[in-house]
């Protein structure tokens, strides 16, 4: 299945776009072994680097480019379709193509990549109570 942010973009909820990229892939799966020097060189690019602060700025700097998610740390941005090497040496157009990609944060990119929707942050703050923080009272 192609992944693509024209498809993203009409599920509405959090939820629903998660579950579209989820990709229930396994921890410790081998993406580019030996070769990640490749990746890291490509994501120093100046073309990586542009591409990057369009997307951020399509999807507002948001999770998922959900409104109200809002991302104040560290922006990271996901590959719809998962990349390889060669995507890497040939230049593919999953590399560069906003249409193949999202803006997220840490630990959304890995509940994506591995399944886990206990990893995901909630979205609405917790409601505070009166002593909730005072293990005495």
């Amino acid at each position: 299945m192609i992944r693509t942010y024209s498809e993203l973009a009409k599920l509405t909820t959090f939820e629903d776009r998660f579950r579209y990229l989820m990709l229930r892939g396994e921890v410790g799966q081998e993406t580019f072994g030996f070769d990640r020097f490749v990746n890291q060189i490509f994501y120093r690019s100046l073309e990586w680097k542009q591409v990057r602060d369009l997307v951020i700025l399509r999807d507002n700097g948001c999770d998922l480019g959900i409104e109200g998610r809002e991302i104040y740390g560290k922006i990271l941005i996901h590959h719809m379709n998962p990349i390889s090497l060669h995507d890497i040496m040939d230049r593919s157009d999953y590399l560069l193509n906003p249409e193949f990609l999202i803006t997220t944060v840490h630990n959304t990119h890995n509940a994506i990549h591995y399944g886990d929707e206990s990893l995901l942050v909630p979205s609405e703050p917790i409601e505070r109570r009166p002593n909730d923080t005072c293990p005495w009272k």
